[in-house]
């Protein structure tokens, strides 16, 4: 029985609800999606250095069509035939999943948000969570992903697919030199003098952040890690034995510590200690993936790469060279590398922490600490504990109950929906409870002062942006990150028997330092003889 074929009208409707384009087209219609839903923080940035009045709508509108030129080059270089539509969904997914950070913390994806993002654990993942972020996926991923899967691209020879997309790459090119010539003096300007603009361009940017840090990371992959101080030694008229406690901060800014002037009593605890408080110290990074391994290597902000730190020993190495015992207790995501050849513990887990609750607590990191100090019977001993302290954006959550001291506070890690008091508190509150933990880790020192030369050393890895400048977080470029995120809360605390002049070192407490002090500062306090250490770099024996 033959079957009626469907009239024209019927197949013009079915061609209307499932139309068929070139692959070309595609490219070009997702491009411009991306520059119109996906670079309102670019844009935004453009805008605030060039105002949107009628002089510059002109040249406002000549960046969208280099934008969507550019992105349809790059999209057109990566799709092919049947992988055009994979590498298009793929696109747009990771590009909404942008757009929510950049939108609403005005961050940066470059290499070093790549590498954070890499080694963030689940826990720091769900934090990030918001419904925002879920309306993000699902209207500028999700359903634009859908509209593409179910779009009919028209079939065509190999020749005649790579004849278009020579055609594309031509025309994206001629536009996009076309524009620059014809707005010269303002692309000159644009270029030269607004470099970091580029940084929030999406997805261009985070493509080539992703990039280079894959070229970054297999290069530094199956490197001989190389050794350095293996001469380093304890003379043998050192009989004091030292006992140190190294903590790394987190995101603890330098200017919410009452101890530098900071208009809260954020330190009432610590106030009441003997103590010395580095008000000019810098980071490193911004961030975690950055400080922490640059603080504890010999390379120093300005030679520092992760390349070099991953093939190089680091300080904890050239300690257990000298013959200190060394413990590494976290409670954060992990020590990013640093602690590899140490004793390490892991303490954001009940199974070791005995302090949690809605999560586990930093000063659970001192549970069975006084047993592991008496049963070393030998060496020095360096413990460093690295706290989960004021890792945002869930700020409410880094504190117990009690410690909420500062009201109302923001109890949501979607920090554009608070007001910035509201963030302001929810943060101070974490610093209060570091000062309550580091306090415990002052009289956990004093118990053994009569046994060992004790010393504490804080020293926060990175700052953190509250909402200044229209800035949250932290992690943005170093050249262009704000004070807030590179000034960081540093203090030390010398026990009664360790001999230091105290009054010399709280002279140079207001001295700038930084991050790359911290390697020489702490083979002096060991009284380690080394050829790799430095004492013009080391905060206690340099002169004011």
């Amino acid at each position: 029985m033959n079957q009626s074929k469907p009239t024209p009208l019927i197949c013009n409707f079915r061609q209307h609800l499932n139309p068929r384009v070139t692959n070309s087209r595609l490219v070009v219609g997702v491009a411009w999606f991306l520059v119109i839903f996906g670079n309102i923080s670019f844009f935004k940035n453009v805008a605030g250095i060039y105002p949107p009045n009628l002089g510059n709508i002109v040249l406002l509108g000549s960046v969208a069509v280099a934008l969507a030129s550019f992105i349809t080059l790059m999209l057109s270089l990566v799709t092919f035939k049947k992988a055009t539509k994979p590498v298009l969904i793929l696109i747009l997914i990771v590009s909404s999943l942008t757009s929510y950070f950049m939108d609403s913390y005005n961050v940066v994806i470059d290499a070093t948000m790549i590498q954070n993002m890499a080694q963030t654990d689940v826990n720091e993942s769900l934090d990030l969570f918001t419904f925002k972020l879920a309306g993000y996926f699902l209207l500028l991923g999700l359903l634009p992903s859908v509209a593409v899967y179910k779009i009919t691209v028209q079939k065509t020879s190999l020749q005649a697919e790579l004849v278009s997309k020579l055609k594309i790459v031509a025309v994206s090119i001629f536009i996009i030199v076309a524009i620059i010539l014809v707005f010269s003096k303002f692309y000159s300007s644009l270029l030269r003098e607004h470099k970091s603009l580029r940084l929030y361009t999406n997805p261009t940017y985070y493509v080539y952040a992703i990039g280079k840090y894959l070229n970054e990371t297999s290069r530094s992959g199956g490197k001989v890690l190389h050794a350095i101080g293996m001469d380093a030694k304890i003379p043998s008229t050192d009989t004091d034995k030292e006992l140190v406690i190294l903590v790394v901060g987190e995101a603890a800014r330098a200017d919410r510590f009452s101890l530098n002037g900071y208009s809260r009593e954020t330190n009432p605890l610590l106030k009441k200690e003997d103590i010395v408080s580095f008000s000019n110290m810098r980071s490193c990074g911004t961030s975690t993936a950055v400080s922490v391994p640059c603080m504890f290597s010999i390379f120093g902000k300005d030679n520092y790469s992760d390349s070099k730190a991953k093939s190089t020993q680091n300080l904890i190495h050239v300690l257990q060279h000298a013959g200190v015992n060394v413990l590494w207790r976290d409670n954060n995501s992990d020590s990013k590398g640093v602690a590899l050849d140490a004793a390490y513990q892991d303490f954001k887990t009940a199974a070791n922490n005995p302090v949690c609750d809605i999560e586990c607590r930093d000063e659970g990191m001192l549970s069975g600490l006084q047993e592991y100090i008496a049963g070393k019977k030998d060496g020095d001993i360096l413990i460093v504990l690295h706290q989960m302290g004021n890792h945002g954006p869930a700020y409410y959550k880094r504190y117990p109950p009690s410690f909420e001291r500062f009201t109302p506070v923001c109890k949501s890690n979607q920090l554009e929906t608070c007001t910035r008091e509201e963030i302001s508190n929810a943060y101070d509150n974490a610093i209060l409870y570091t000062d309550y933990f580091l306090s415990k880790v002052i009289a956990l020192l004093k118990q053994n002062s009569a046994q060992f030369e004790t010393v504490m050393i804080y020293m926060s890895d990175h700052g953190e942006s509250l909402g200044e400048k229209g800035l949250y977080l932290h992690g943005m470029p170093y050249f262009m990150a704000p004070d807030e995120q590179t000034h960081v809360g540093s203090v030390m605390w010398f026990g009664e028997s360790y001999h230091v002049d105290r009054n010399a070192v709280k002279a140079k407490s207001g001295n700038e330092y930084s991050q790359d002090n911290l390697f020489h500062t702490m083979l002096g306090l060991f009284e380690v003889g080394a050829t790799v250490y430095d004492v013009k770099k080391d905060i206690l024996n340099q002169h004011p």
